[in-house]
């Protein structure tokens, strides 16, 4: 069954999707980059007020991918309380022994999702996807398909149908969680959804005038959730 992530960036914001009942709330500053962080102290604020109702996530930054820097950043936003806590792998930097560091956290039971990005290095047959069996073996619970620079489409304009799905069977041969993001627009939902992602991910969906760093709209979070629901019932 296909669940939805709402991206929020304050207290407010959290109350408004955890009121529309979706199934992750997601903690990020999208005026910050693509994966932009929040102070770990707003996270903490927000993590107690949603209080267990909702699973939560929240993302580490657009950072470089050296291994001391990605280790102190996740060890980090894991003392705030998140359910998980989402890596973005960026192009450059030395992703293995990044992940090699990072599985002494999962150890620990933190719960890390990796995010790749379709407008970066991937394709079916380079290190994008190439990195989902390390990525299990150092104790990752999912892995995001996302897109980077937001202003060149959405998620399915970017990469090919067939890539996508070719993605997300790799992920679940893996028994790891499967999300799909990216600018995803309410038309995406259906041609999505036939793949059976465990999770779509929206941010600009769900504000004003489409405007990622805009304020959320309430009608805008109910259609996406109920556009989702009523393909999951059929």
């Amino acid at each position: 069954m296909t669940g939805m992530l709402a991206s929020v960036n304050s207290l407010k914001e959290a109350a408004l999707v955890l009121n529309a009942n979706v199934d992750i709330i997601d903690l990020k500053q999208p005026a910050l980059g693509a994966l932009g962080a929040l102070e770990t102290e707003l996270v903490k604020k927000i993590v107690a007020a949603i209080d267990g109702r909702c699973p939560v996530s929240a993302t580490i930054g657009d950072l470089p991918m050296e291994p001391r820097i990605i280790f102190n950043a996740v060890n980090a936003m894991a003392e705030t309380g998140v359910d998980y806590i989402k890596v973005g792998f960026f192009p450059g930097g030395n992703w293995s022994e990044t992940v090699d560091n990072l599985s002494t956290l999962t150890e620990q039971n933190i719960a890390l999702i990796a995010v790749l990005f379709a407008d970066s290095q991937l394709d079916n047959n380079q290190s994008g996807f190439a990195i989902i069996p390390a990525l299990k073996n150092a104790g990752f619970k999912g892995v995001m398909l996302d897109t980077r620079d937001k202003k060149n489409g959405s998620l399915t304009q970017l990469m090919a149908k067939i890539d996508i799905l070719q993605f997300i069977r790799r992920v679940k041969a893996h028994q790891l969680i499967c999300g799909l993001a990216g600018s995803l627009r309410l038309e995406d939902i259906a041609e999505l959804m036939i793949y059976h992602p465990d999770y779509l991910g929206f941010r600009g969906a769900l504000c004003m005038r489409h405007n990622r760093t805009a304020q959320l709209n309430k009608a805008s979070i109910l259609q996406i959730k109920q556009a989702i629901e009523s393909l999951v019932a059929v």
